[in-house]
């Protein structure tokens, strides 16, 4: 058996990300096999955007070609992103790239087998419908949905086919991640009693585009096209290149980055969404015209929906004013701490032999342990291809390869995103949200939350 694992383990070691390959079930010597058995995956950008330039753009460099992989097409409805990302994936790939004026015509086209969705937070869900529905296969970025009716129907969408769809929580693809997941599921952490989320920035231009906003015309994208789903408006420059400013194109805080940490929550406790939240902050710095806040702490109650007395409590505090983007996710037991900024479990906080002598209870301290092949968390969404998104990405590839689910499948989309609704309903109608399981609908004040 120790030989066997020895020789399993050097096998993962050669394809260059050991842990996706053992979750994908297959070694090296097969996985050459399989690649020269296939045709190329001809890929395809919706949406030329700054997270796609600046990360999917070097994660896919690093695999394409052991992969088999090529991109062979670029939509956006923007002129000059459109332009932009034709010409940059020439260069990087060496042929001309198809430039497409909108998805309709990059699907009429036939000319792509997966897609990157890397678009506006509130255009995600539906514009991996419409990729399922031709045929492709999906990375897409998170957050999944910003609404219930977006997400009931995205999800139903995917699992009516067979398409490989990852969601870009990149990390579910961490092996320290899968070291506190196992960690966690075997008992050994104990129940968690408490987790506590921080994500801060001190960025004045977080999210802004001023250069760049002088650069849009009308005439050069498509607004109607823009706006989906969303009630019309006029025109609006600043909602369409800093929409993450803006409810209802995005949420922010939550849907950008509260949408990662919580979806941990969900992977490493097996319950898949909050039973309630409760939100508070506001815009205390950035008076720039934005409407979405600048500062919040999210309460979140998680358990059994048909026990209320088992559970344990989630907070999620963000603030753009102040911090160096070092995300923080602490996981508490009555034992200790599993700390993801540290990758180690401790026996920090844990109950010591004086205050369990005091009840006549037994001392609960865990063991120091490090969580093994342990990975930099990098916070900001323009990493240039850090470790944990390229694993991600690798891992998609190698899913559409074999036809396995990735690591991030859409109930993972899913179930952040209704933490994310939540979390916005809470922040919109100034009381708790809670989650109808029968209906699939964020409630508030007993009705459904509408925007």
């Amino acid at each position: 058996m120790k030989n066997s694992r020895r020789g399993f383990i050097k096998q993962t070691t050669m394809a260059g990300a050991g842990l996706l390959v053992a979750k994908a079930g297959f070694s090296a010597q097969s996985y050459r096999r399989i690649i020269g058995a296939n045709d190329r995956v001809r890929v395809g950008v919706v949406g030329f955007s700054d997270r796609h330039r600046s990360s999917h753009m070097p994660c896919f460099m690093n695999h394409y070609k052991e992969l088999n992989f090529d991109v062979v097409a670029v939509s956006d409805i923007w002129k000059k992103r459109r332009e932009e990302g034709a010409a940059q994936w020439k260069e990087k790939m060496g042929h001309d790239i198809v430039a497409c004026r909108n998805n309709e015509e990059l699907y009429s086209k036939k000319l792509v087998d997966a897609v990157f969705v890397s678009t506006a937070d509130f255009q995600h869900a539906l514009h991996a419908i419409e990729a399922v529905k031709a045929g492709c296969d999906v990375y897409c970025e998170k957050p999944f949905a910003e609404t219930m009716e977006d997400n009931r129907a995205a999800l139903k969408a995917i699992k009516a086919t067979d398409r490989i769809v990852q969601i870009g929580s990149q990390r579910r693809s961490g092996s320290n991640y899968h070291a506190a997941e196992e960690f966690i599921k075997s008992g050994k952490f104990g129940p968690i009693t408490m987790v506590e989320l921080t994500w801060n920035v001190n960025q004045p231009g977080r999210w802004r585009r001023p250069a760049l906003l002088k650069e849009l015309k009308e005439e050069d994208t498509d607004w109607k096209r823009f706006l989906m789903n969303r009630p019309f408006e006029a025109f609006d420059p600043r909602k369409y290149l800093e929409y993450r400013l803006f409810w209802p194109y995005s949420s922010g805080l939550p849907g950008q980055w509260m949408s990662h940490q919580i979806d941990t929550v969900h992977w490493f406790s097996g319950i898949p969404h909050p039973r309630s939240v409760v939100a508070n902050g506001g815009i205390y710095m950035w008076k720039d015209g934005r409407k979405n806040w600048d500062t919040i702490t999210a309460v979140f109650d998680y358990g059994p929906i048909n026990d209320p007395s088992t559970g344990f409590q989630v907070v999620f505090g963000s603030r753009m004013h102040n911090g160096d983007e070092r995300p923080s996710e602490v996981y508490f037991s009555n034992g200790g701490e599993l700390n993801l900024i540290t990758n180690t479990v401790s026996p920090k906080g844990g109950l010591t032999k004086k205050f369990a002598d005091e009840m006549g209870m037994q001392p609960n301290l865990l063991p120091e342990t490090s969580l093994s092949n342990t990975e930099a968390v990098v916070a900001s969404a323009n990493t240039g291809g850090d470790k944990l998104t390229s694993n991600h990405v690798r891992n998609w590839m190698e899913c559409i390869r074999s036809r396995k689910q990735p690591n991030a499948p859409v109930e993972a989309g899913y179930n952040h995103s209704i933490a994310t609704i939540m979390t916005n309903a809470a922040v919109h109608s100034g009381t708790k949200a809670t989650f109808d399981e029968k209906t699939q609908e964020v409630m508030v004040n007993g009705k459904p939350f509408k925007y």
